[in-house]
């Protein structure tokens, strides 16, 4: 018992500290940003005014600069399809040392709008016509992100894997064995086999893919100051490319009994088969839609909040509104590890009630009078 309390006092301690780092993170890179940067201060009757909305976006949104800390950022690669054929150079042509966008000559004349790369005239206005044909490529903050979390997981579960093969199954697991263990055989004892059944095994390389993705970038969004931290979960491409495999892999697999309560629900009477139809058919993308907007929502609900309140700082410019401000705030990071883990557990386990109810065996006995 006393063993039990001083590991739930240290999972304690660690999430307090790790929500104090990355709230300390937050109000650190928004001040520097606030004092660096003009576009974010209006000025209104002589005042300088803090301009909250656009510091949020400007911490949630993809970009084409990976920034590290402070004024260190890492140009990326941008790589553009146009009508002239492919062009690749570096995001650092796009904005100068005061990081203002300025006009870029290559295959075509480039400048940033709010992040987004449009072909521009020698005036540097936007040709319409020209941009219609352009397609972003680009190795983005998110992009970049995202293969910073692929890396880790392989070089994770790699390690792990070599360390089962030298041991066994039949040893106590050590290292990240031990970590990584209890949350495999958690996904595949009270995920898959309680929702899919028999045929679980068959599911788990892509319930346990999802599950420990989602759970990564969550984690590294929750660190600005970790190199690649970007909010990758609440990026909407993101969530909508796992939710539209997980619409694949119900689909493909889905038997004669699911496409048969799809398109003419057995046992109940034509006209009624006839009104179900449509809705049901709408059921089977409204459940995958439902998954996009759920992890999206809530990942990003959770840092505009975090920021919003650590803004509060700057707009009032009081001591203490730090000390109401930060106590909160620090409580909403704590949260949001736990909404880091809670993400990804809900996403596999939806996925698998989907991935369940398209494979089961349905028997149905009528009933004669």
């Amino acid at each position: 018992m006393a063993s039990k309390i001083m590991k739930s006092l240290l999972a304690g301690a660690f999430s307090i500290i790790l929500s104090f780092l990355t709230v300390s993170a937050f109000a650190n890179d928004t001040l520097q940003n606030a004092a660096a940067e003009e576009h974010h201060v209006e000025k209104k009757e002589g005042e300088e005014k803090f301009n909250v909305t656009e510091t949020i976006l400007d911490h949630i949104k993809d970009e084409h600069g990976w920034h590290l800390w402070g004024h260190t950022t890492v140009p990326l690669p941008v790589i553009l399809y146009t009508r002239n054929g492919i062009d690749v150079f570096s995001s650092a042509h796009l904005i100068n040392e005061h990081h203002e966008p300025v006009v870029f000559v290559s295959k075509n004349n480039y400048k940033l709008f709010e992040g987004k790369i449009k072909i521009v005239d020698a005036k540097g206005n936007i040709d319409q016509n020209a941009t219609k044909g352009l397609y972003d490529l680009s190795i983005t903050k998110n992009v970049a992100s995202m293969l910073l979390s692929v890396t880790l997981l392989l070089l994770v579960f790699l390690s792990v894997a070599s360390a089962y093969k030298k041991t066994g199954v039949t040893t106590a697991p050590k290292g990240l064995q031990s970590f990584l263990e209890p949350l495999i055989l958690f996904v595949r004892d009270d995920v898959a086999k309680p929702n899919i059944g028999a045929k679980y095994a068959r599911f788990m390389p892509f319930l346990l893919t999802i599950f420990f993705f989602i759970l990564i970038n969550n984690l590294l969004g929750l660190i600005p100051f970790f190199p690649g931290a970007a909010n990758v979960s609440g990026n909407i491409a993101f969530t909508f490319t796992l939710a539209f495999f997980t619409l694949i892999i119900v689909n493909i697999n889905g038997n004669k009994d699911y496409w048969k309560h799809i398109f003419w629900m057995p046992g109940v009477p034509v006209p009624m088969k006839i009104f179900l139809l449509p809705i049901e058919l709408i059921g089977v993308f409204t459940k995958p839609i439902s998954l996009m907007i759920r992890l999206f929502a809530n990942i990003t609900a959770g840092h505009i909040l975090v920021l919003s309140l650590i803004c509060l700082i700057f707009i009032f410019k009081s001591v203490l509104t730090s000390v109401v401000a930060v106590p909160f705030a620090v409580f909403i990071g704590a949260i949001e590890l736990l909404v880091a883990f809670l993400q990804a557990f809900i996403f596999t386990l939806l996925a698998s009630l989907y991935i369940g109810s398209a494979i089961e065996e349905h028997h149905h006995h009528e009933a004669h009078h």
